[in-house]
C-alpha cells in the first residue's frame, strides 16, 4: 500500500524559500564575478541578494498558514524589492506563481507545476526582448519538468517533481553558454540563471535536511569575507555596455489600471534597452538601460506615481570592477566633486534627493544643477532636499564590497544633514567591520576636497587606516566659505530672520558665511561690495589664511559662472594655488544659499 504524502503547505514553503534565499545571498560574491550580460558591471549577485533579502525582511519573516496568502504577499514584496535585470525578471516571475495560487490553501503536484508555467510565463512577457541563455531559459525548463513529473504523479505529491525539475534546471544552466556567444567567450554560465538555481538548490536542502538547511546559510555577510580575491573576477567586456545608454535605472510605478503594452511603447520611444516591466495594474516594477534616466522617471509619471528611483553609471561600476586596490572611496552628492576627479579615481557619487515641483529627483542623474537652479527661480514653493535612503549606500557598499576588501564613505556633516546617518545605518547592515564611515564636518568643495585625498591615496594602495589617518589630520585644516549676494532665497525659507533682508539691500553689505569646526556653516562677516564682489571675497580669504603654503582649491557657484570664474582667478593671484577647480555647487547647499552664491574649500595640498 502506497504511503500518501501531503501537499505543500504553507508553514513548508516558506522555510523552503527561506533557505533558498539564504544560499543565493551567500553565493552572491560568485555571481557578481562571472555577470557579464546584459553587462559585465558585476552587480547581478547583488541584484539577487536584495531582491530575495526584500522577501526575507517581508513576508517570509511573517508565518502564514495559506499557501495563496503567502505568495501574494512573496509577490508584492518581490515587486517592490526588485533591483536588477535578473532581479525584476525572478520578481515578476513569483508574482506570476502568486497571481495562480493566490486562492490556494495548499499546494499538490500539478498546482505547483500550473502555477510555476504561469510564473515562467509572466517572466518572458516582462521583458520587451526576450533572450535565450538566460534565466528566462532556466526557469522555462525547469517550468517544463514540473509540467511533466505533475502528469505522471499518483499521489499528488510535489517532492518527486521538484528534485526531477532541479536536475532539469542545472542542465539548462549548464548550456547557456552554448545559447550565447557572450557566456562561451567568457567562459561562464549566466550569472542570473545560476541565482535562480541556487535559490532552487537552497529549496532542496531544506526539503532533504529540513531545519538544518536554514542554518547552513544563516550567516549571509560571512560570505563576503573571502571577496578580497577580487583579482580572480572576470575581465569586464566594455564593449557590452552602450554608451549612450549608460545608465542603469529603476523604478517602482504605483498607480491603478497601469498598462503594460503602453508603458512598454513610450519607454521603447525614449530608447530604452533592456527594458523589464515586472507587477501588475497597480504596482509595476520598470528596470532599463538609458541615456538619460530623468526621461525615464518622466515617462513613468504619466503612470502613476513614481517612487524608489535609482540609477546606476554602468560604466563607471566596469572600471571600478577593473581597478586593483584595496579600499574604494563613496562620497555623496552634497560634495561638489568635479567629475574628472570622479573619473580619475573611481569615486563613487550617492545623490541627494531634490523635490522641488511637488516631484523628486536625484540630485545630479535625474536633475542636472543647472536645471534646478532655472527651477527654483520659477516654483512658487521652495526647493527641498533629503538625504539618501539607507538603501541607496547599502546598493552602493554592496557592489564594492563584492570587488573590494573595505570601502571608506565620506559624508556630508552630520551637523547640518541625516545623510551620514543613512550611510552608518547602511554600513552597519553591508558589513560594519569591512566600511567606515567618516564624518567630514564639511560641505561642498571641502568635503569633495577630503572624499579627493581619500580616493587619491587608495589608488596608491594605501590601507584604510593610513587613509583615515590623513582625512583626520587635513579635517580641520579644510576650509569653506560661502558668500551669498541676495539673501531673499534665504529669508524666504526662515534660514534668516525677516529683518535681515532690508538690511543687506539698504546698506550693500553681502554676507559671508564659514563652516566651522564642528560642521556647521554661519555668518562669520560681511563685505560692502556689489559689483566686485568675488574680488572683494578673495581679499577677505587670503587674509585669513597662512602665507606660504601651497593649497588645493574648489570653487563653487550657484548659476553664477562668470562670478566663479572672476572668483577664481583673483584666488589664483593671491594664493599659491596647485590644483584648483571650478564647479556648480548642487542643491544641497544652492537650495538654501539661493542663486548666485560662490563658495570657496581650500586644503593643504599634498606633500
Amino acid at each position: 500500500m502506497a504511503i500518501a504524502h501531503p501537499p505543500l503547505t504553507a508553514p513548508a514553503l516558506r522555510r523552503a524559500l527561506i533557505a533558498g534565499a539564504r544560499r543565493v545571498i551567500a553565493g552572491r560574491d560568485l555571481l557578481n564575478r562571472i555577470n557579464v550580460f546584459p553587462v559585465a558591471d558585476g552587480d547581478t549577485g547583488n541584484n539577487l541578494a536584495h531582491t530575495l533579502g526584500s522577501l526575507l525582511n517581508g513576508a517570509l519573516s511573517r508565518r502564514s498558514r495559506h499557501i495563496g496568502e503567502l505568495l501574494l504577499r512573496i509577490g508584492d514584496d518581490a515587486i517592490d524589492g526588485a533591483r536588477g535585470n535578473s532581479g525584476a525578471i525572478l520578481a515578476q516571475f513569483l508574482h506570476g506563481v502568486a497571481e495562480y495560487a493566490r486562492s490556494r490553501p495548499e499546494l499538490d503536484a500539478a498546482t505547483l507545476a500550473a502555477a510555476v508555467r504561469h510564473g515562467a510565463v509572466n517572466a518572458r512577457a516582462a521583458l520587451a526582448h526576450p533572450v535565450e541563455g538566460t534565466i528566462l531559459s532556466v526557469i522555462n525548463a525547469f517550468a517544463d519538468a514540473l509540467d511533466e513529473a505533475a502528469l505522471a504523479s499518483r499521489d499528488g505529491d510535489p517532492r518527486p517533481g521538484f528534485a526531477a525539475a532541479l536536475i532539469q534546471a542545472r542542465n539548462a544552466l549548464a548550456r547557456t553558454p552554448q545559447q550565447m556567444a557572450l557566456l562561451q567567450k567568457a567562459g561562464v554560465v549566466d550569472a542570473g540563471a545560476k541565482g535562480f538555481v541556487d535559490l532552487l538548490e537552497g529549496i532542496a536542502e531544506f526539503v532533504d535536511g529540513g531545519p538544518r538547511a536554514l542554518r547552513v546559510h544563516a550567516g549571509v555577510s560571512a560570505a563576503n569575507e573571502a571577496c578580497a580575491g577580487h583579482e580572480h573576477a572576470l575581465a569586464p567586456v566594455h564593449d557590452s555596455v552602450d554608451p549612450q545608454r549608460r545608465w542603469c535605472s529603476e523604478c517602482l510605478v504605483i498607480g491603478s489600471g497601469i498598462e503594460r503594452r503602453r508603458l512598454l511603447a513610450a519607454l521603447e520611444a525614449i530608447g530604452a534597452d533592456s527594458l523589464v516591466l515586472a507587477g501588475g495594474e497597480a504596482r509595476m516594477r520598470v528596470h532599463a538601460h538609458v541615456g538619460a534616466p530623468q526621461r525615464l522617471f518622466d515617462a513613468c509619471a504619466a503612470f502613476g506615481a513614481v517612487e524608489a528611483m535609482k540609477a546606476e553609471d554602468m560604466l563607471q561600476q566596469q572600471r571600478s570592477v577593473e581597478r586593483v586596490q584595496r579600499v574604494a572611496v563613496v562620497t555623496d552628492s552634497a560634495a561638489d566633486l568635479p567629475d574628472a576627479l570622479a573619473e580619475r579615481y573611481g569615486l563613487h557619487v550617492v545623490p541627494v534627493r531634490v523635490s522641488i515641483d511637488g516631484r523628486d529627483y536625484l540630485d545630479k542623474i535625474g536633475l542636472a544643477t543647472a536645471e534646478f537652479y532655472r527651477r527654483m527661480v520659477d516654483s512658487a514653493d521652495l526647493p527641498r532636499t533629503s538625504q539618501p535612503p539607507p538603501g541607496d549606500f547599502r546598493r552602493a557598499f554592496e557592489f564594492l564590497l563584492g570587488h573590494r576588501a573595505e570601502v571608506l564613505y565620506v559624508g556630508l556633516s552630520r551637523a547640518v544633514s541625516g545623510t551620514l546617518q543613512s550611510g552608518e545605518q547602511a554600513a552597519a547592515r553591508a558589513d560594519a567591520r569591512r566600511v567606515q564611515v567618516f564624518d567630514s564636518f564639511n560641505a561642498a568643495g571641502g568635503q569633495a576636497l577630503l572624499a579627493w585625498r581619500a580616493a587619491e591615496l587608495a589608488a596608491d594602495g594605501a590601507e584604510l587606516a593610513a587613509i583615515v589617518a590623513e582625512l583626520e589630520r587635513l579635517r580641520p585644516l579644510t576650509r569653506t566659505w560661502a558668500m551669498a549676494r541676495d539673501i531673499s532665497h534665504a529669508v524666504r525659507g526662515g534660514r534668516i530672520p525677516p529683518w535681515a533682508g532690508p538690511l543687506v539691500r539698504y546698506t550693500g553689505l553681502t554676507p559671508v558665511a564659514k563652516m566651522k569646526p564642528e560642521g556647521r556653516l554661519s555668518v562669520s562677516g560681511g563685505l560692502f561690495a556689489k559689483k566686485d564682489a568675488p574680488e572683494a571675497f578673495a581679499r577677505h580669504l587670503a587674509r585669513r589664511l597662512p602665507q606660504g603654503q601651497r593649497w588645493r582649491a574648489i570653487v563653487g557657484h550657484c548659476d553664477a559662472l562668470d562670478d566663479g570664474q572672476r572668483l577664481l582667478e583673483a584666488l589664483r593671484r593671491r594664493l599659491d594655488l596647485e590644483q584648483a577647480w571650478l564647479v556648480e555647487t548642487g542643491p544641497a547647499l544652492g537650495a538654501h544659499a539661493g542663486r548666485g552664491a560662490l563658495l570657496v574649500s581650500v586644503q593643504p595640498a599634498p606633500g
